[in-house]
C-alpha cells in the first residue's frame, strides 16, 4: 500500500504549479541524471544523448532544451573545452526532488 501511496503523492506533485509538466522522455532523462549527479558523475550534452535506449539522440536533444527551458537544468561550458557542456542541475531541480523524498517518507508513514 505505500506504494501505491507514494504514486497518489506523486502525481500530485506533478500537478504543481510550481513544476512544469514534464512527458515520459523528460521525466527519464532527469531521474538518469539524477543518480549520476548524486554519485558526482559529471554529465555532458553528448552523453546525455546516448543514455536511452528508448529514444533517439535527436529526441533526447529536443528534450534536453525543453528541460533547460522549463528550468530543470542548465548547461555549463568545459573549463578547458569551450566544445564540451555538461548538463547540471538548476534550483528547481533540487526542490523537485526534494518534493519526491517528502512524498517517500509521507507514504511510508
Amino acid at each position: 500500500m505505500s506504494y501505491l501511496k507514494f504514486l497518489n503523492l506523486i502525481e500530485a506533485v506533478k500537478g504543481l504549479p510550481t513544476f512544469p509538466a514534464m512527458d515520459a522522455v523528460e521525466e527519464r532523462l532527469l531521474n538518469t541524471f539524477a543518480v549520476l549527479w548524486q554519485v558526482g558523475v559529471p554529465v555532458t550534452v553528448l552523453q546525455s544523448m546516448e543514455m536511452l535506449q528508448e529514444a533517439s539522440p535527436a529526441t533526447i536533444h529536443r528534450r534536453l532544451k525543453t528541460l533547460r527551458h522549463k528550468g530543470f537544468i542548465a548547461l555549463e561550458l568545459d573549463a578547458q573545452d569551450n566544445r564540451v557542456k555538461y548538463v547540471v542541475p538548476t534550483a528547481l531541480t533540487h526542490q523537485y526532488f526534494a518534493k519526491l523524498e517528502d512524498c517517500l517518507e509521507k507514504a511510508q508513514q
